[in-house]
């Protein structure tokens, strides 16, 4: 059933993948192996994006079939003993509205043990600070799929800076255009265009934080 239900999310078969998440759930399917799947639908996903075989509409579909498959799964998440790791505020930068990656990336996030504050799109710089003083957070994620989304990066962890609380978390930048030389430019610490490896770097980054 595993292999039905990756193909149906990478085929966008928004109806069969519901079943089958539902399915599994009901058969009493551990939940994290259910968010491996996923992860392994959204690495191929991802990559018909960048190979050209998927567009924008594409990723906003699966981002909505995901947020389906979320919502059926939290109850089992929630009934399961997932030790806390660390907590992560998260959003997309100002000027910029997407959240599917965010989206994608919260799910995979929770699973791992994050507890995560979304502070969903638009988000201005100082309402990231504001969350950082709020939430006591280890991590900040800023996400952002739009070229005008690298400024606003800046400018937030500017902010963050100038609010004296850039050394208490580490920060990690997301989205289709970032890359190395954004995250020296921005002055973030890591950086992901795959939320699967996006979760992979938080844990390092926690570990680098608590030394």
């Amino acid at each position: 059933m595993f292999e039905n239900f990756i193909k149906a999310i990478i085929d966008l078969d928004e109806n069969m993948a519901i079943k089958l998440a539902k399915e599994r759930i009901e058969r009493g399917e551990d939940p994290i192996k259910i968010l491996d799947d996923i992860k392994i639908a959204v690495d191929e996903i991802g990559r018909k994006y960048e190979a050209k075989e998927y567009f924008i509409a594409d990723l906003v579909m699966a981002g909505e079939i995901l947020k389906k498959i979320s919502e059926i799964l939290k109850p089992a998440l929630t009934g399961k003993t997932i030790e806390k790791i660390g907590k992560i505020v998260i959003g997309t930068v100002e000027g910029d509205i997407h959240d599917i990656g965010k989206n994608i990336a919260i799910t995979m996030l929770e699973g791992a043990g994050f507890e995560v504050i979304d502070l969903g799109v638009d988000v201005s710089s100082q309402k990231f600070v504001e969350a950082i003083k709020q939430h006591s957070p280890q991590i900040v994620g800023m996400s952002g799929l739009l070229t005008l989304a690298i400024e606003s990066m800046k400018k937030t962890i500017d902010a963050i800076k100038e609010a004296g609380l850039r050394n208490k978390v580490k920060i990690i930048i997301g989205g289709g255009r970032v890359d190395e030389y954004a995250k020296q430019y921005v002055g973030a610490d890591d950086w992901s265009t795959s939320a699967a490896i996006g979760v992979i770097k938080c844990k390092k980054l926690l570990e680098e934080l608590r030394g």
